[in-house]
């Protein structure tokens, strides 16, 4: 059984990465599968400069937490509990979180991608 505060890395980081592509991925994502239009894409992209800053903030803080868990774990030669699937959700955040970043910093070499 995983206890809650070995899973901190994802506890953390994941939220951070869905607020972090609020402004930029999620929307994208709801107008592409035709579930909404750019008029909702607009309006969250103007919070983009709240959204982004927290979700580097969020996937941050969930690197801190699983590299102190791993030294701790290392000294006291222990087997780190739920190591690799927190490793997992902490690059998979980290890469919406990237993703968003470069939606918001490089539009005009994204969209011709996706068209």
């Amino acid at each position: 059984m995983v206890k809650i505060s070995n899973m901190k890395t994802i506890i953390v980081s994941l939220p951070s990465a869905i607020v972090a592509s609020l402004c930029c991925v999620l929307p994208l994502a709801v107008v592409l599968l035709g579930l909404g239009s750019g008029a909702f894409m607009m309006y969250t992209m103007k919070y983009s400069y709240i959204f982004i800053p927290i979700g580097v903030v969020g996937v941050s803080l969930g690197y801190f937490f699983y590299f102190r868990e791993k030294k701790k774990c290392d000294a006291l030669s222990c087997r780190m509990a739920a190591g690799k699937f927190n490793l997992i959700m902490l690059v998979f955040s980290t890469i919406v979180v990237l993703m968003a970043i470069s939606f918001y910093l490089f539009p005009g070499l994204i969209a011709p991608l996706l068209m």
